[in-house]
Order: structure tokens, then sequence, then C-alpha cells
């Protein structure tokens, strides 16, 4: 159960890739098919530890480096531009996390504001969105890190959403995939349950996001909203 019976919150800030669309797990499989060719070979749990949830821009950086540890020298001219189409090969493919749009409604009957804030850039975050009949339903509070100086793990998203929302940043409750969103989240002094409904999601992954300081973890977005209605409940609301 939650650790805060009885809180309610001013604000439900959803990630988006892995949370409410399954991206992760099509994104993993071609970025990986790309790296391996380029001798850079990561397994599944790995890779989603140390990069997912990351924006571009710190996923690069952080690939650079284990490419020159790796070769002795810099990354090719076409590094990027190699490992996005990996990426993008993969995209036919996006559905919504089952139960997405229904948690979405369930987050607005409860809660005064929804947003979203993702590490995804912009213009590929509102497509996401909108692919998956998503949009309407979170907008307008919909963040990229494109928008901050610093992605996850930094705070700064969640706290631009906050304020954005105007919802002092300990009112809000974050929903998170990954360890750099749940590191994100706490550093930005909000609430954060870890989010187990993604295809990426592996054995013990739960546990790594509690340690990463999640105060709970539920299992998909059925389980997400017998929670939310039960914390409701106890904060004096009637179920939904």
């Amino acid at each position: 159960m939650p650790s805060q019976p009885g809180k309610s919150f001013d604000a439900l800030i959803f990630d988006c890739d892995g949370v409410l669309v399954d991206s992760e797990v099509l994104a993993i499989k071609g970025e990986r098919i790309a790296l391996e060719a380029l001798g850079l070979v990561y397994s599944p749990q790995d890779y989603v530890r140390k990069f997912v949830g990351l924006h571009d821009r710190a996923f690069f950086d952080a690939l650079r480096e284990d490419y020159h540890h790796t070769h002795g020298r810099e990354v090719p001219d076409d590094f990027e531009d190699r490992i996005l189409e990996g990426r993008r090969r993969e995209r036919h493919l996006l559905t919504a996390v089952a139960g997405a749009d229904a948690a979405l409604r369930k987050a607005r009957a409860h809660v005064a504001a929804v947003g979203v804030a993702s590490s995804s850039r912009a213009h590929f975050l509102q497509s996401k969105l909108e692919r998956t009949g998503l949009y309407d339903l979170a907008a307008p509070h919909i963040y990229s890190a494109d928008l901050v100086a610093h992605g996850k793990p930094a705070p700064d998203i969640f706290l631009y959403a906050a304020e954005r929302i105007g919802a002092a940043p300990e009112r809000c409750l974050v929903l998170e995939d990954s360890e750099n969103g749940v590191r994100a989240g706490r550093a930005a002094g909000m609430t954060v349950w870890g989010f187990l409904g993604g295809g990426h999601i592996f054995d013990g992954h739960g546990d790594r996001l509690l340690e990463a300081g999640a105060a709970h973890v539920v299992e998909d977005f059925a389980h997400f909203a017998k929670e939310l209605d039960g914390l409701y409940k106890k904060a004096g609301q009637s179920s939904v």
C-alpha cells in the first residue's frame, strides 16, 4: 500500500515513455541493434538501468563516453544518426500502455491537475501522445526536457511542470518507470510511485525503483487505479 495513507495531492505528473506509451521496449530493441553494429553491447537490464529516462543530450553523452572507453577513439560522424535510425525502425509498432487512457481519466477525477513531464524531445513527445490517442487526455500540461537546462535525473523538468501547473512540488505525485526518473522526482521534492506496466520491465526492476527513492510501486494501471481510489478514500473523497 502507499506509504502515505490519507494524503491527497494537487497534481499528478506522469512520465510518458514506458508509462503512458509503450515506447521504451521498442526504442531499446532498435537502439541496441544499432549500438551492437558500433561495437557497444549491453544486456537489456543494464541498458534499462543506465539509459532509460535520460534526455537525448545525456543519453548520447554517455554513449560517446562508453564508445571512447571501448574503442579508444571518438565516435564516427554518423554516430547519433545511426542510433536514431535504429530507434525509428520500430516506431510504427507504438501503442499506448494498457489502461493509460483510463488512468488519465481516473487521475483527472481525483486530482486538480494532471501533467506529463518527459525526457522525450518535444516533437516526439507530442507525436507519440497523438498517435496513441492520449494527447487530449493529458493536455495542456505536457512538458519536454527540451524546455529545461538539465534532463532527468536532475529535477528540472518536474520543477518546471509543477510551476506551470501551479502546484507546490511537495503536493505533486509522480508516476515513473525508470531509476533516473524516480531520482529526478525525488530531487524535486515530490512523492514518486514506480510503474511496472511497460513492456521493458525486467525481474527486480521494482526493487530498483524503490532503492532509487520510490515511495511505492504499482504493477500496472489497474493496480494504480485501485491504489489511487484507496488513497483518496482515506483522504475523505468518494471513490470514482
